[in-house]
């Protein structure tokens, strides 16, 4: 039949083992050497260099894998799809950066009537459509002094 008669062969028995059996990793150790040679990134790339790689891009594509998986089951759908990668990386908390909306795509806080600032717009195109409209320019202002602090 299988011609194995119910033996357990042993993994080093027979046959090399690759770089990345012998690290433990799912990722190609031997292509990662070979892309970073082939790159020239340098010219010369020491043996643990790819190995190291290998499993920093394994642990990265876990942790969003994980990640991605957690916002397919939220919603409910069984298999991961770029969407999902996409809220997964940009709903991290853990990510390190901080999304950036600017203040005035911020909807106002004020519940009656239109915002002063709309007025403000709509008021100043009446009157000269090609006015310089400031309050546009003292947001930005005000948005790039709290960034330098």
């Amino acid at each position: 039949m299988s011609g194995r008669s119910g033996k357990i062969l042993d993994k080093t028995a027979g046959g090399k083992t690759s770089r990345s059996t012998k690290a433990n990793l799912h990722f190609p150790v031997g292509r990662i050497h070979r892309k970073l040679r082939k790159s020239n990134y340098a010219d010369r790339i020491g043996s643990g260099a790819p190995i190291f790689l290998a499993a920093v891009l394994e642990y990265l594509c876990a942790e969003v894998l994980e990640l991605a998986g957690n916002a397919a089951r939220e919603n409910k759908k069984l298999r991961i799809n770029p969407r999902h990668i996409m809220l997964a990386v940009q709903t991290d908390e853990e990510g390190g950066v901080m999304q950036h909306i600017n203040t005035i795509l911020l909807p106002k806080k004020t519940s009656n009537g239109p915002s002063q600032s709309t007025e403000h717009y709509d008021s100043q195109e009446q009157k000269n459509p090609m006015a310089v409209k400031r309050p546009l320019a003292e947001a930005h202002e005000n948005n790039a002094n709290t960034q330098e602090v």
